[in-house]
């Protein structure tokens, strides 16, 4: 014979909006920051994280940077609409008056050129890239910067990839290692960002979290955004990428390095420990 269970009696709306309120009232510190900026949806926090890193209080062109230059152009495209719709100002016009330089003319391209999201390469387009921007590069005495800039803001990434790929395979050295000689500063960190998430986005992911996490002190504002962000997307390939590399897992890690209900909130967005 089968039993029927009874659920409990379910609080009313008024009941939780309560608890919510008391709740929030105990929040402090970097476990409220981490909170507040996991209760919107994907697009927002990224035009949150941005608007802040752009703001001359709290300016951090490093963070927009790597906002900017890891998303899809569909990832992109919504998080815009989101920034203005939020803060009423363009985030073009933004990164006009906050960045400068090469750096400010690839993340104005990059945020406004339509590239494609598929994977279909063309091997000839790849080689002649490869080829261009050897000739801009580690070929000639200075760089020419309007060269990467052109083909890292129109290629797709798996056409990128390609390119590097082609570049390697013509120059018998890897792009990263020729961006790294030819260019510097914010300008190459845009540049290696949108060339490692083409390859392997969730490899560049870890990279960045054990960098948040490396030496004395941790930097609690990038792994924050770092878990947060990436927690709905690939977190689960990070965290292979992570072990694979460092031989201890990201749980382990988060867990070293938080303490309290923030090290419980993070650890929770992880998910179980591999």
């Amino acid at each position: 014979m089968s039993t029927v269970t009874i659920p409990p009696n379910l609080t009313s709306p008024r009941d939780d909006a309560v608890q919510l309120h008391r709740a929030f009232k105990e929040l402090r510190g970097k476990t409220e920051t981490a909170i507040l900026l996991w209760m919107h949806d994907l697009p927002g926090r990224d035009a949150i994280i941005v608007k802040q890193a752009l703001s001359s209080d709290t300016l951090n062109l490093e963070a927009a940077t790597e906002v900017i230059c890891s998303r899809t152009p569909y990832q992109i495209y919504t998080f815009k609409q989101h920034y203005f719709g939020n803060f009423g100002s363009y985030l073009e016009h933004d990164v006009e008056h906050r960045a400068s330089g090469d750096h400010k003319k690839l993340l104005l391209a990059y945020a406004s050129i339509p590239r494609s999201e598929g994977l279909e390469v063309n091997p000839e387009m790849a080689a002649a890239d490869a080829n261009a921007l050897y000739k801009a590069g580690e070929k000639r005495f200075g760089t020419d910067e309007k060269t990467f800039i052109q083909i890292f803001s129109e290629r797709s990434s798996a056409q990128l990839a390609a390119a590097a790929a082609a570049y390697r395979q013509s120059h018998g050295r890897s792009l990263a290692k020729a961006i790294k000689k030819e260019t510097s500063g914010l300008f190459e960190f845009a540049l290696l960002s949108i060339l490692r998430c083409s390859q392997n986005p969730a490899k560049y992911f870890a990279k960045l979290l054990h960098k948040s996490m490396k030496g004395l002190g941790t930097n609690d504002t990038a792994l924050i955004r770092l878990i947060v962000t990436r927690t709905e997307i690939d977190m689960q390939y990070i965290k292979v990428e992570y072990q694979k590399k460092h031989r201890k897992t990201l749980y382990d890690a988060v867990h070293s390095e938080t303490s309290g209900n923030y090290r419980t909130f993070l650890l929770s967005l992880l998910g179980p420990k591999q």
